[in-house]
């Protein structure tokens, strides 16, 4: 085995430029892989985390029904023919009128954490000149607690103070920036759709690091909300937390069945983004495939170059007793060899420039607000970029061996060698 490997490695060296830049090859692939998944995956997970923190894990709200015919029915029968050609959405129920029994019923089953009842409605805040429109919330902050974890995103406050006092108010924090409002104790209006208002007091900030969210968002108690919208007692949401989130459907399912409510998971609310990352980790790996691809396609040229000019070798090589998997094994060890060196370099660059990305500070807003680049340093991306250079390594390798191993020593030494 020792000559076997003596002779791979000075087959190897007799073209060191070319196996240089296969091995830069494979490293610039492991390293494309490693950082590339490292930065799209991060970014991906926080996201998704951040949701699933933020928002519901299952939201119930009332249904509407499409019924474009309704009227022209109740009017000419079914004996008519007739066609809508535009039509207002039917809502059957405002309110979940009964959501105190469905509290009751469902916050000790199993795979439930806990569920909270929200009023949501649009308003306007005011602060001086300034006007911003909001999704506003009408939360229970005992309830609140256990059905999402937004009090881990709260700044110079907590749901206990706004359980304290009917007249505060929580802003999100680019909600706030927008307004003009630096520090907590301030007094906006709060202006709905209908025209009425009132007053409140700034008592903290929302701060998730989702654009989308933190610029459009406010919380004030649920019974604030109630006589704000002059509907005591009433509610439009309900958000419910799960123990394991991917059982997010079947559970919204089930609860759909059991209430007569609409039941939507976070997977479906937020069915466009995942798509979007689907399509963004596919088109990813085509790009890192396509490097390790052509560093294969430069180890298969290399072996299948020195398998051309060592053809004498060859031939004395299998004078001399050395059998055909010899052979085959003797040019499987150079493309492994680059395969596996390359895998190192290719690892020890990407740990680097993971390391230098970390340390980057950049203030970056879209659809996420981070400062710096969001990482995700999982072992499993080595794993991964160290499967595909080895795999694309052997592969490449596979009929240059299997060519050498067939050459004829008596032709080779009958024509006089190349």
């Amino acid at each position: 085995m020792g000559y076997i490997l003596f002779i791979s490695f000075r087959f190897l060296m007799s073209r060191k430029r070319q196996t240089l830049i296969s091995i830069l090859g494979v490293a610039i692939g492991v390293t494309a892989f490693v950082v590339m998944s490292s930065l799209m995956l991060g970014f991906q997970k926080y996201f998704i985390k951040q949701v699933i923190d933020l928002d519901a894990h299952i939201s119930i709200k009332p249904r509407f029904e499409y019924e474009e015919e309704r009227i022209l029915k109740r009017v000419f029968s079914e004996d008519v023919l007739f066609e809508v050609l535009g039509a207002k959405p039917k809502e059957s129920r405002r309110w979940i009128r009964d959501y105190k029994a469905i509290i009751k019923r469902f916050r000790d089953k199993k795979g439930i954490v806990g569920i909270a009842p929200h009023l949501r409605g649009n308003a306007i805040i005011r602060y001086g000149p300034r006007d911003v429109n909001v999704n506003l919330f009408g939360i229970d902050p005992v309830l609140e607690r256990h059905a999402t974890s937004i009090e881990r995103y709260l700044e110079n406050t907590d749901l206990k103070t706004l359980a304290v006092n009917g007249n505060s108010i929580i802003l999100g924090k680019l909600v706030a920036r927008d307004l003009g409002v630096d520090k907590t104790g301030k007094k906006v209006i709060v202006i709905t759709p209908e025209g009425t208002f009132r007053i409140f007091e700034v008592i903290g900030f929302f701060n998730s690091g989702i654009t989308t969210i933190d610029q459009s968002r406010a919380y004030i108690h649920i019974k604030s909300m109630q006589k704000l919208l002059n509907e005591p007692g009433k509610v439009n949401e309900l958000v419910v937390k799960v123990s394991n989130v991917e059982q997010a459907v079947k559970i919204a399912r089930f609860l759909e069945r059991a209430t007569g409510y609409e039941a939507q998971s976070w997977q479906e609310a937020y069915r466009n983004f995942l798509q979007l990352f689907k399509i963004q980790k596919a088109v990813t790996y085509m790009v890192v495939g396509a490097i390790l691809l052509v560093s294969a396609f430069g180890i298969f040229n290399i072996l299948m170059m020195t398998v051309l000019e060592k053809k004498k070798d060859i031939a004395i090589l299998k004078a001399i007793g050395y059998s055909a998997g010899d052979i085959t094994l003797i040019f499987m060890l150079q493309g492994i060899f680059i395969g596996i060196v390359g895998l190192i370099v290719g690892s020890i660059t990407a740990y680097c420039l993971q390391e230098y990305l970390a340390n980057v500070e950049l203030d970056l807003e879209g659809l996420v607000r981070a400062r710096g680049f969001i990482l995700d340093r999982s072992p499993l991306y080595y794993i991964g970029g160290a499967v595909f250079a080895l795999l694309f390594s052997f592969v490449a390798s596979v009929y240059p061996s299997h060519r050498a191993s067939k050459l004829d020593p008596v032709e080779i030494f009958r024509s006089g060698g190349i």
